[in-house]
């Protein structure tokens, strides 16, 4: 965390070299959870580079994060997804899956799986905002509850509480024969 402060410290004075090292260090997760929010490669490289696009103009505003650079970006990244889903739902487009095709799966494995997926991201879009972003840093960012919690600015009960419900939630709709 000290690092953390040290490094923003740095950055506010647009130290090339701290700059960079935000960038190194942050660009893999950030995409990675964004990536389990959006599940379009290309769109999420272009989010991911919209969030150190804000970071920088956050710098040359005068009005970077004070103290906590990671909770930040994700703030930031949560708020670029909840963007681009407003987007997308406005105007709606057919995703085409154009995912390499492995000689190990038969045309059944490769189809059974396409719709697994296909059923939790639809799952996953009837999710709260908060519970969707939650489920995004455990299991998509894998971070620990406490870090989740510093991340989105909520109690680690409130992050189990958010988690069990998202859980909850996406049980009850990918079960087999469940009416709602």
């Amino acid at each position: 965390m000290q690092d953390e402060v040290a490094l923003l410290k740095r950055a506010r004075q647009f130290d090339t070299d701290a700059l960079a090292q935000i960038h190194d260090t942050y660009y893999g997760p950030l995409f990675r959870y964004i990536t389990f929010r959006i599940s379009d490669r290309d769109v999420a490289e272009d989010l991911t580079s919209e969030v150190f696009t804000r970071f920088l103009s956050a710098l040359r505003q005068r009005n970077p994060p004070e103290t906590t650079l990671r909770g930040w970006l994700y703030g930031v990244a949560a708020n670029v997804v909840a963007d681009h889903m407003r987007k997308r739902y406005r105007a709606p487009q057919v995703e085409l899956d154009e995912g390499l095709i492995s000689h190990a799966d038969g045309p059944h494995e490769l189809a059974e799986a396409a719709m697994t997926r296909s059923d939790l991201r639809q799952a996953l879009t009837h999710l709260t905002e908060e519970q969707q972003h939650v489920i995004a840093l455990r299991f998509g960012r894998e971070l620990p509850i406490q870090e989740v919690a510093r991340a989105i600015g909520k109690t680690e009960g409130a992050v189990k509480q958010l988690q069990a419900r998202a859980i909850a939630a996406l049980a009850r709709k990918l079960m087999p024969g469940t009416v709602e």
